[in-house]
């Protein structure tokens, strides 16, 4: 809803008069006489000398000057009214900054070259606001005096507005504080907790699609997510990981989903879909994988890879390629990004699932952010099997997503892997080997023996239970019961 005597700016006035069949940007731009009300909730309200001209070149200028880019609708604008009034703005001002920019973006993202010449000497200026908008380093357009720090291409570009917590994350060297985590820990040490922060994830990733698989399974994910970033990004490579997931494939189309795919429940009374997530259709798979499958093996490398990862799992996840397996391999390609840009020290991986599983509201909320957005622009009939087909152009929606809260959630994730789950895993097992020397001081236990009577201790807060007394352990005295407990919770203090 507009905020009352608030005039529309910018890109929400290109929606509203075009009538473009998108999603209204994040934030929007309006202008509002009287300064002192001149806040509200999910506006950027400006003074009536910011109020743009009435007209398309008008409010695409706006945009271009105070708004961060958004592709979605400058795609949808441009394929809306043709290039007659994009070429008039750069004949009306062939050295001006905002109108080479529009020209730049209508040829990148359409491929439809305007009958236009070249620009001619004027200075650079950049595609996006590098202080708005994360970017890529520069490759000068000459044709448009632009230089294109766009971070994808236009087959795969999800954009990202700095906020002041996507900042802090990036002015910090989060692979250099992880290796100083474990610079001073001992090589056998860090294999340990390498080992059981990697089964850690494997279990996480599974349980956050509500699965308890056996220990093989577990194993073998495991195994593969330690190899990722091992070899580039492929459809081959995608397929290979579906069929590590999907146990039994049976029952359903392996690959490529062949039909429409959905996310939510169905109707309990009639089977009806009740989606909270339509994917890409099929038809449009192919073009998509292959951009985020391009994206993720070359422009990807140039940008932070916390960044990158996010943009790249996500992108996938929003996709929804496979008709099973879509959300063990999304979070299998944030390691694979970081893995493949050497973010990881030597032999470790970041248990990112564990974080998301310990986050599961915000990792939900994340999940929604663009989904719930797009939902309502998406045409959708029911089909005999009660799936989803979906009947209008969508591509747009899964190639130019605003990846903002996708990457603050990943940054936040591994933030908290580094600053918790690792040092406190590294902890945990040198008060472990304390408890275990102190052990092996006193009784000559086999090891499987010693890691018997650890777990008892641990599973039951640091007590030998009457069972293990009567049971496994009922050889030792009462003293020496006593003195294994006090020995473990001298090792586990605090």
């Amino acid at each position: 809803m507009v905020p009352e005597a608030v005039r529309i700016c910018g890109y929400a006035a290109l929606v509203h008069a075009f009538d473009l069949d998108v999603p209204l940007p994040q934030v929007l731009s309006g202008s509002k006489a009287t300064f002192a009300a001149r806040t509200a909730e999910g506006w950027q309200l400006y003074s009536p000398r910011h109020l743009p001209e009435a007209s398309f070149s008008g409010h695409l200028t706006f945009a271009l000057r105070y708004e961060p880019v958004d592709l979605l609708v400058l795609n949808r604008l441009f394929r809306t009214i043709g290039p007659e009034p994009v070429a008039d703005m750069v004949r009306d001002a062939p050295t001006g900054q905002y109108a080479r920019r529009a020209w730049f973006f209508y040829e990148w993202l359409t491929g439809t070259r305007l009958d236009l010449p070249d620009a001619g000497p004027v200075g650079y200026v950049d595609a996006l606001e590098p202080d708005l908008q994360i970017a890529a380093p520069p490759v000068n357009s000459q044709r448009h005096r632009v230089r294109n720090n766009l971070p994808g291409t236009p087959a795969f570009c999800p954009l990202v507005t700095r906020t002041p917590e996507i900042n802090a994350f990036m002015s910090r060297d989060l692979a250099q504080e992880a290796a100083a985590v474990i610079r001073p820990i001992g090589p056998d040490l860090v294999a340990r907790a390498a080992a059981f922060l990697l089964l850690a994830d494997s279990r996480s990733s599974f349980a956050i699609e509500g699965e308890n698989p056996p220990q093989d399974r577990l194993q073998r994910w495991g195994q593969a997510v330690a190899q990722a970033g091992s070899h580039p990004l492929s459809r081959d490579e995608l397929n290979r990981l579906q069929r590590l997931v999907i146990s039994d494939a049976r029952f359903m189309h392996m690959g490529y989903r062949n039909e429409g795919g959905f996310v939510g429940t169905h109707d309990r009374d009639t089977g009806a879909p009740l989606p909270e997530h339509v994917s890409a259709r099929p038809d449009d798979l192919p073009a998509l994988m292959e951009g985020l499958i391009d994206f993720a093996n070359t422009r990807a490398r140039e940008l932070n890879p916390v960044v990158a990862s996010a943009m790249i799992a996500f992108g996938f996840i929003h996709i929804h390629p496979f008709e099973d397996g879509n959300g063990r391999i999304h979070r299998y390609l944030i390691h694979h990004q970081l893995a493949a840009s050497g973010f990881n020290p030597q032999g470790l991986v970041f248990p990112v699932s564990s974080a998301f599983l310990s986050r599961t509201p915000e990792y939900q909320a994340t999940l929604r952010s663009h989904s719930a957005r797009v939902l309502p622009f998406i045409q959708w009939r029911e089909t005999e099997t009660h799936n989803v087909e979906v009947t209008n152009v969508t591509a747009d929606f899964y190639r130019y997503f605003d990846a903002t809260r996708h990457v603050a959630f990943v940054f936040a994730s591994v933030a908290r892997t580094i600053e918790h789950d690792l040092p406190a895993e590294i902890r945990f097992l040198e008060r472990h080997d304390v408890f275990r020397r102190g052990i092996e001081r006193r009784f000559d236990l086999p090891a499987r023996r010693l890691e018997s009577l650890f777990r008892f201790l641990h599973q039951n807060n640091g007590v030998l239970s009457q069972r293990a007394r009567e049971r496994e352990f009922a050889v030792l005295t009462e003293q020496e019961a006593t003195w294994i407990e006090a020995l473990y919770a001298e090792a586990f203090e605090n």
